[in-house]
């Protein structure tokens, strides 16, 4: 894993976020949670982070995952 802190970008009644942390859970991951109207997911956005698509995983260099997240796919992207 990278061993960055992961950023969890979610909104108010995202049945894919709710998704997204039930995933999270289930991998042992600790993420910290940040909404999308939130002045830190402006500067998220300002630095690239593309967040169009909720919920969003951030390693703090590159989006891990998107939208729908895949347990398959985030243990391949974070090397578990």
């Amino acid at each position: 894993m990278t061993g960055k802190e992961l950023v969890f970008v979610t909104s108010h009644d995202c049945h894919l976020c709710a998704h997204g942390e039930d995933v999270l859970a289930h991998l042992g991951l600790a993420a910290r949670e940040i909404d999308i109207h939130s002045d830190e997911a402006q500067v998220l956005a300002d630095a690239g982070a593309p967040l169009s698509f909720l919920p969003v995983l951030w390693d703090g260099a590159r989006v891990v995952a998107y939208g729908r997240f895949s347990e398959k796919r985030l243990r391949k992207e974070l090397g578990l």
